[in-house]
């Protein structure tokens, strides 16, 4: 099994880069493990208490159980990923089955600040973008997607995804294997990762095929 960390600062674009990558594999031999879907559930909160986590800090993520799903797709059992809804800040009740496969990729801005997740990864990444651009694609998704208003968009950037990039997310940008600067838009990192996949997945049907 091919283990790939895909880190990124919040809004660098790393979904387009995912994206492109799944759509060259074959989807029966790839599996996206987002970080999102490992938030801390937090359901026993008032909304209100809710809608304040500091999501871009690393104890909002339950890195232990992330761990111990990667650990046990290793090992070739399915496990039940959880599903996180940022309308409510909270786990939903049903789970998504992941089966074991060739290809792994976990992804998430906090991905690379954890030691032991780092350990278990055969290729780290990380996708780069302008600060400028970052806080653009933020607004766009937080008002589009989570259901924010523009100041509200903005207090956070400067109250916690900021100050969180600069302490949790830009240092890990020096255990990646590969930095991919200008996100979803560099085609050239994009092929050379794809390949890097591919290359791999071509030398494991062929040692199955000798077996």
């Amino acid at each position: 099994m091919l283990i790939i960390e895909i880190a990124e600062g919040t809004g660098s674009d790393k979904t387009t880069v995912v994206q492109k990558i799944m759509e060259r594999l074959p989807k029966s031999e790839v599996v996206v493990l987002p970080q999102d879907a490992y938030y801390r559930d937090t359901s026993f909160l008032p909304l209100e208490e809710r809608l304040e986590i500091n999501f871009d800090h690393p104890d909002s993520i339950e890195f232990e159980l992330l761990i111990k799903h990667l650990k046990d797709l290793k090992e070739g059992k399915s496990i039940e990923m959880p599903i996180y809804s940022y309308l409510t800040c909270s786990r939903q009740n049903e789970t998504i089955t992941i089966h074991p496969c060739d290809v792994v990729m976990v992804e998430g801005i906090l991905v690379l600040s954890q030691p032991e997740l780092r350990k278990l990864m055969n290729l780290k990444v990380f996708v780069d973008a302008d600060a400028d651009d970052r806080l653009i694609r933020v607004i766009y998704r937080d008002i589009t997607e989570r259901g924010r208003t523009v100041n509200k968009v903005i207090e956070r950037y400067e109250k916690t995804v900021k100050p969180m990039h600069e302490e949790f997310i830009e240092p890990t940008k020096r255990f990646a294997d590969l930095i991919i600067p200008q996100g979803g838009n560099n085609n050239i990192a994009i092929d050379i990762l794809t390949k890097y996949i591919e290359n791999n997945l071509r030398l494991n049907h062929n040692s199955n095929l000798e077996n």
